[in-house]
């Protein structure tokens, strides 16, 4: 029985030796080779709306493919390896939770270019009336935060806290805290929840209701509450020769103007 038992141990450990050399082995075979021609974009969902509406303007403008790939990262982190020229993240701690997975690319690189701000997206009409924060932390509201729960990179991280414990008072944490019905991970998450459990309330970005306008809407955080979280970019020299081309034009004055119109804002709006 013993023998038998020791056998059984090596088998696994044989196996798992294997598994893992298979997944180093299958790590190094990845070849970062990005001038195929398509300017290609990386990163979270949210701003992607915005960014696909300047790669098309790009395109018709210059005639340069762009391609702009987003979503969870477990969706596309193989071929971001492969062929990005331009990871993008929507925040700076996400940003730097990126930059643990692509060598390529370098911190000192990044480059922040839009900022937005967190709002609070009910449901349409506003059925129970929220004119404010003072107004999710009264008893049974129904409120949906995003989060990483240490496993998810969001950019949504902590904005929840950030904004309940803005003015000190630990008593706002705990109210509005007792009023999450969702701890999403991710943004996409946090909308989907948002809808299917007909929350009251959910602490968002400001282009999600904007970008959704038949299932949300807006109301304002106020100032002494507000929240904001950049948009980076970070490209390498490796990347395709027409990049910084396009990065100059992503920082340009008509893709502000779409970028605004999504709840962004520039260096100097």
């Amino acid at each position: 029985m013993k023998k038998n038992k020791g056998k059984l141990l090596l088998a696994t450990v044989a196996v798992g030796i294997m598994v893992s050399t298979a997944l180093a082995t299958n790590e190094e075979t990845v070849k970062y080779e990005p001038r195929d021609g398509v300017i290609n974009l990386y990163g979270a969902g949210g701003p992607h709306t915005a960014l696909i509406r300047v790669g098309k303007l790009f395109t018709e403008e210059t005639g340069i493919k762009v391609k702009v790939n987003f979503g969870p990262e477990h969706k596309w982190t193989q071929n971001a390896k492969k062929n990005a020229d331009i990871i993008w993240g929507t925040s700076e701690q996400s940003t730097t939770a990126f930059l643990e997975n692509y060598k390529e690319f370098k911190s000192k690189d990044v480059e922040p270019i839009y900022l937005r701000r967190a709002v609070i997206a009910v449901q349409i009409g506003n059925p129970k009336n929220i004119q404010g924060f003072d107004d999710l932390i009264k008893s049974g509201m129904k409120i949906v935060v995003t989060e990483g729960a240490g496993v998810y990179n969001t950019s949504g991280t902590g904005v929840w806290e950030d904004v309940a414990g803005r003015l000190g008072k630990l008593s706002d944490v705990i109210a509005f805290r007792k009023n999450i019905i969702d701890f999403a991970k991710g943004s996409g998450a946090s909308f989907r929840s948002f809808k299917s459990q007909k929350a009251d309330a959910w602490i968002t970005w400001t282009h999600w209701p904007i970008t959704h306008p038949k299932d949300a809407q807006i109301v304002e955080i106020s100032k002494d509450r507000a929240i904001y979280r950049d948009l980076t970019i970070v490209t390498n020299e490796k990347a395709d020769l027409d990049t910084v081309k396009f990065i100059k034009y992503l920082k340009g004055k008509e893709a502000l103007k779409i970028f605004m119109s999504e709840g962004w804002k520039g260096l100097n709006t």
